[in-house]
């Protein structure tokens, strides 16, 4: 049994289980993220270090390790690469990436999972696990058998020398992100511009949600909510800078794996915002 399977079984009890659905929402639900070093880099061996993890609080360990299946990490020139030093803590995974190229690198966790919930001899039972494992995982004779199919995609972007775009392709599957404005070239004060999608259409109407991280030293984790247009789109003033965490989730009944009733898709990415 993997780490992934172990750890989303471990989660099989009621609001426990079903909290760990929603990416957005209040400020009590666990977020989950990917958190860089740093963003920008430059030098002769320049390494970016990311953690992951999902807790209350933005970019503080304090509740569990984010699995680190369907960990992919591409190149400027359009390459796979690989990660080091990769370690699955109690409250956070991590590894480095050796950034030899110059150029934009993207960073990708594309999480694709299913809950169940059914009865079976008088009793609510839940599972968590592969998507592809669904077809096995609900015993013969469960009844009323609710199924979701998580679609779950975490990404930071991250540059040295000059900023490119290859990495921005979407791959057309679940919910994505195309930047308009770099994602490595934003600046407090000014404002960026992003493109949501769908399958690979655009996502119009959805909600995005964006937090500065540190939301441990408020009194309120703050944040605030725009709304993407027909074609998607969607721009944001960054009021000073940090690290931010921007999040979208939907929910329909496009499922990709048999006896789902509906799929929740969520899209994550943390960017860093410089000073002017």
């Amino acid at each position: 049994m993997s780490r992934f399977q172990s750890f989303f079984r471990s989660f099989a009890a009621g609001a426990a289980a079903l909290s760990l659905v929603s990416l957005a929402g209040p400020a009590e639900a666990h977020r989950m993220w990917l958190h860089p070093s740093a963003t920008v880099l430059s030098g002769e061996d320049p390494w970016l270090i990311v953690d992951g993890a999902i807790a209350n609080e933005l970019f503080y360990f304090e509740y569990y390790a984010l699995p680190l299946e369907g960990l992919a990490i591409t190149a400027p020139d359009g390459t796979s690469a690989e990660p080091q030093n990769l370690n699955h803590g109690h409250y956070r995974s991590s590894f480095e990436v050796q950034l030899v190229q110059d150029g934009t690198y993207k960073v990708a966790v594309a999480q694709d999972a299913a809950f169940a919930k059914y009865m079976q001899d008088g009793e609510t039972k839940y599972w968590r696990g592969m998507a592809g494992e669904i077809g096995s995982a609900i015993p013969a004779g469960a009844e009323e058998a609710e199924v979701t199919h998580l679609e779950r995609r975490f990404e930071v972007f991250a540059t040295v020398g000059a900023p490119t775009e290859t990495v921005f392709t979407p791959t057309g599957k679940g919910l994505e992100m195309v930047p308009v404005t770099h994602p490595n070239d934003l600046f407090a004060g000014e404002e960026a511009t992003f493109k949501l999608l769908l399958d690979g259409a655009p996502a119009a109407g959805l909600d995005v949600e964006i937090v500065k991280g540190g939301s441990r030293y408020r009194d309120a984790a703050g944040g605030e909510t725009v709304t993407a247009d027909s074609e998607g789109l969607f721009s944001f003033t960054w009021p000073e800078a940090g690290m931010y965490w921007l999040g979208a989730e939907t929910v329909d009944e496009n499922t990709g794996i048999p006896g789902a009733q509906k799929r929740n898709a969520s899209y994550s990415a943390t960017l860093e915002v410089l000073p002017q």
